[in-house]
């Protein structure tokens, strides 16, 4: 089916504006993928916060134009679904190799993160990324593991202290 021109415009518009709230894209390859299965991907995208849109390379391009990722440009060729991560940088990236793993069919051609084109082969770097709150957390771990080191340093001490008057007297007691 054939887009008139207004048509064309609000898919450029409506691409452009998911670009701009966007932290990263993937365009991956689709031919052979069912019906089913693309709205099951797209159905485990939107439960993540992440969109899908299947959008004809000439319009994608137009609709990059003045975004960061313009980058992409030259690597829109062929039948491609683009995946757009707004929030959490790897959510798009962990939906797409999970699905992949399953569905062959589904090839990652080209990963753009903070304005750069990566390879495909980065995808899994991505996807192992940790959601802001796991990053949170990490950080928050190393920030207090050398207070707890210190507390059990100098709990250390007083504990066999205690233990040695304990021992000291169940000794004396069974004497």
């Amino acid at each position: 089916m054939s887009l008139n021109f207004t048509q064309k415009q609000a898919v450029v518009s409506e691409v452009n504006e998911l670009a701009a709230k966007a932290e990263t894209t993937i365009a991956a390859e689709y031919i052979g993928l069912s019906v089913g299965q693309m709205t099951e991907l797209r159905a485990k995208a939107r439960e993540q916060g992440v969109s899908v849109r299947v959008v004809k390379n000439t319009l994608a391009r137009r609709a990059f134009e003045g975004t960061e990722f313009e980058c992409i440009n030259e690597s829109l060729k062929g039948p491609l679904l683009l995946v757009f991560s707004n929030e959490d940088p790897g959510a798009g990236a962990r939906i797409v190799q999970d699905f992949s793993k399953e569905n062959e069919k589904l090839v990652t051609r080209a990963i753009v993160l903070s304005g750069k084109l990566r390879p495909a082969e980065d995808l899994a770097i991505l996807a192992k990324m940790p959601t802001l709150d796991g990053a949170r957390a990490q950080f928050l771990s190393v920030l207090k593991a050398p207070q707890t080191n210190l507390v059990k340093v100098l709990a250390a001490p007083s504990g066999q202290f205690v233990r040695v008057l304990s021992a000291y007297a169940t000794e004396q007691a069974s004497a």
